[in-house]
């Protein structure tokens, strides 16, 4: 994304992140290039911040990564529990009152690195359920193709919807779309901004 009088339209730079841990506690993350709405198709990057393009498919990085031996989220493992949890997803915000839009950025980071259990993903459900201004918006098909039960929360200029398994509660996405039209960025209103999914 540029700005300016001659921007053009923001280009969107679609990956697939896949983590595998280890009985070790060590973990190895996988980076590709892919775009679940045009498999096949060539993926834009831009490594170093220079756009070119790639096949489907292609390997941006791979690196293996040593058990940390920090205690603080979010390479410690998270706590099953709502009350820890929430604790832990402050510590990741580092702000003394975490509002809903923290708790949200929180969870992405919390989810980026972790694969939540059953127990896990039942205590950050219940944090959600929580959380002010989430606004119930009914059935979605995320990115992915899943079904998922949708909430949404509304900010200055954009609206934040996370997306929720109806069975279990597990988290299956988070997306940010513009809501106003944004001329210096080249950006219009229903424009999605950022999206993330995670599987389990």
């Amino acid at each position: 994304m540029t700005d300016g009088p001659d921007t053009e339209r923001p280009v969107t730079l679609p990956e697939e992140r896949i983590v595998r841990w280890h009985e070790d506690d060590s973990h190895t993350e996988l980076v590709v290039a892919t775009d679940p709405r045009h498999p096949g198709k060539p993926v834009i990057t831009d490594p170093g911040g220079d756009p070119r393009t790639v096949d489907d498919g292609h390997v941006l990085s791979r690196q293996t990564y040593p058990p940390s031996w920090s205690d603080a989220p979010p390479q410690a493992r998270p706590p099953h529990d709502a009350k820890r949890l929430y604790a832990y997803l402050e510590e990741l915000d580092r702000i003394s009152v975490m509002d809903t839009p923290q708790l949200l950025d929180a969870t992405k980071q919390l989810l980026d690195n972790w694969t939540l259990g059953a127990r896990e993903s039942a205590a950050l459900a219940r944090i959600l359920a929580e959380a002010k201004g989430l606004t119930p918006v009914g059935e979605v098909t995320d990115r992915l193709g899943r079904r998922g039960q949708a909430y949404t929360y509304q900010q200055t200029a954009a609206r934040r919807m996370l997306i929720l398994d109806p069975a279990t509660g597990t988290v299956l996405g988070l997306e940010t779309t513009f809501t106003e039209d944004q001329p210096e960025y080249a950006v219009k209103a229903g424009d999605v901004m950022e999206y993330n999914a995670w599987m389990r």
